[in-house]
């Protein structure tokens, strides 16, 4: 893919050969389409030949009969037509629509697998507006444009030829003025290139600031902001429209060049058929017959300036699109990937001397040789200061990222030479933040584990102490959620994410502040029902209220990526570090 988009230049026409390998699996279906093309274009070039007969035979024989049979030719060739271009429509269609439907799944699904550096550096809102405005307009091309353009090249090239076959001298001339028009044409359809895929990322701008806004609507009006985010809307669609117009002023005045110059040329060939006539030199019938050939031609060229303005467009938005399938994760899946068996009694977790840099801070060590090695079945904190490198420590185990140096290793096996999938499938994560999906309360707690029954997923619910509350719910577990969870206090959505973790039974789970959003009584019970179900399992927790991890088997202290205490709440209490200063401002507030 990738390499497709470099061999072209940038908003090149050749851009859309990215689309071959979509395009591929309809071979049999494009190539009806081009048969239906070739038979309309060839029933809409025989239609001067059917005229010229009749205007040289049907009316000048006088016969009511002849004249009846050269209309009965003439109506042939409009029914051939019309079932031909039918056909050619359909099936355009069809394509444009199965193509785009393939192109967007493709983009979804391969943005899906990026990792979270990928999501640092590109806005939610672009993606969105690459998956929806960049593959309409390749649908518009893929469905309509380019058929038409093939249509109107084969009708175009016809007419030409039929011209130079009947009128040989004069179209020299006309050729040798189509050159002129075409060189110009060119040139300046470069800058129709650039101004179309400008403002296809003007668009996106404006999308990605109304994703990021709306994403944040409470905040937004906590702070009466809505104005000044209006305005800011408003101001990054005005400048989409400046450029849009640019593109649309430059591309109106190449349609303008191009229907004008061609329409010159070929009056003057219609002129010198004209004083042929006069000569006698050519019949009437052969006059009629070139005037519908000049008008083909110069409808072809008219269409063709119009698709090849579709096509600069659409080879912008396939540009982009292809950036998105050639952008590569640097998390690379092993080549023969490792499956170790499951533990029966948790994992046990080893990190070996790991130093880490975050992709977007290369010269700020998260983590600076860390070594930690966790038992089978052990329960884990990790505690410090805001920036410790806490989160980091999960995130490297879930391999979002991999290290610069060491090892992570997991029931034995390095975690970089297992297959992702093998490797998630392990381990259940609770975050600080929970997600909730635009679903029921059923589908959000089944999600780790779609197969699950329904009596699992109570099972679970209790388990997290969520039961009681979705029973509440209008329709209990059948309740659709809404978007994030809007219909849940930040309690209830946290305990929906526990009973998640806990349906998917892991032999490793990672609590990051997993009891963060509930209340004292709340946080009692799910505490319970978290310890309840960490035996057996390893569980690394990460807690900055110390009191949730007292009774943790060990409890490890970060500070600045490094590892500086670790031991249990006594003996790090007894010790008179880090741990005894962060629990003595904890315990006597």
């Amino acid at each position: 893919m990738s390499k497709l988009l470099t061999d072209a230049p940038k908003g090149s026409p050749k851009s859309l050969s990215g689309l071959l390998p979509f395009l591929k699996p309809y071979r049999r279906r494009i190539a009806l389409a081009l048969l239906f093309l070739l038979l309309a274009a060839g029933a809409t070039l025989a239609f001067p030949l059917a005229l010229r007969e009749l205007i040289d035979s049907g009316l000048t024989a006088g016969g009511s009969d002849a004249l009846a049979g050269h209309f009965g030719q003439l109506f042939a060739v409009a029914v051939a037509l019309g079932l031909f271009s039918a056909g050619r429509f359909y099936l355009v269609s069809w394509l444009g629509e199965r193509v785009t439907a393939d192109l967007r799944s493709a983009v979804y699904s391969h943005v899906l697998h990026q990792s979270p550096e990928f999501f640092e550096v590109t806005p939610s809102g672009e993606v969105l507006s690459r998956l929806t405005t960049d593959t309409t307009l390749v649908q518009t091309v893929v469905g309509s444009s380019l058929s038409m353009g093939l249509r109107n090249a084969v009708m175009g090239l016809g007419a030409l030829l039929m011209l130079v076959w009947t009128n040989p001298w004069v179209m020299v001339q006309v050729l040798g003025v189509l050159v002129l028009v075409v060189v110009p044409t060119v040139h300046f359809g470069r800058r129709v290139r650039k101004l179309s895929r400008a403002s296809q990322d003007r668009v996106a701008d404006s999308s990605a600031i109304a994703a990021e806004v709306l994403t944040a609507m409470p905040v937004v009006q906590s702070y009466t902001a809505e104005p000044r985010e209006a305005e800011r809307f408003t101001r990054a669609t005005d400048q989409a429209f400046e450029t849009a117009v640019r593109r649309t002023r430059a591309r109106s005045v190449l349609v303008a060049f191009i229907i004008i110059a061609t329409s010159a040329a070929l009056l003057w060939g219609l002129y010198q058929g004209a004083q042929s006539v006069a000569r006698g030199d050519i019949s009437a019938g052969h006059l009629g017959q070139t005037v519908l050939y000049v008008i083909i031609l110069a409808g072809a060229f008219a269409v063709l300036g119009e698709v090849y303005g579709d096509l600069l467009r659409a080879a912008g938005a396939t540009e982009r699109l292809m950036e998105l399938l050639g952008n590569q994760s640097p998390i690379a899946a092993p080549s023969h990937p490792r499956s170790p068996d499951l533990p029966a009694a948790g994992s046990a977790v080893r990190f070996e001397a790991v130093d880490f840099c975050y992709p977007s801070r290369p010269t700020q060590a998260a983590l600076r040789s860390f070594d930690l090695a966790i038992e089978p079945g052990q329960t884990v904190a990790l505690v410090g200061p805001s920036g410790a490198g806490k989160s980091t420590v999960l995130s490297l185990l879930l391999r979002f990222y991999d290290p610069q140096s060491g090892a992570i290793v997991l029931d034995g096996c390095p975690i970089d030479q297992m297959s992702l999938h093998s490797l998630r499938q392990r381990i259940a994560v609770v975050p600080q933040e929970p997600v909730i999906f635009s679903a029921s309360a059923l589908d959000n707690i089944r999600y780790g584990k779609p197969q699950a029954s329904a009596d699992e997923v109570r099972a679970a619910a209790r388990a997290a102490y969520a039961d009681e509350f979705i029973d509440r719910l209008p329709e209990g577990y059948d309740t659709f959620l809404g978007e994030r969870g809007v219909r849940l206090s930040g309690g209830q959505r946290q305990r929906i994410a526990i009973a998640r973790a806990l349906l998917k039974n892991p032999p490793l789970m990672l609590l990051d502040e997993a009891t963060s959003a509930l209340d004292a009584e709340s946080e009692r019970a799910v505490q319970a029902a978290l310890e309840t179900a960490m035996r057996g399992r390893t569980t690394l927790v990460i807690a900055h209220r110390l009191a949730t991890v007292q009774r943790a088997d060990r409890i490890i202290v970060l500070d600045q990526g490094r590892l500086i205490e670790q031991g249990t709440h006594a003996e790090l209490i007894a010790r008179g570090g880090m741990y005894a200063r962060l629990a003595a401002l904890q315990f006597n507030a």
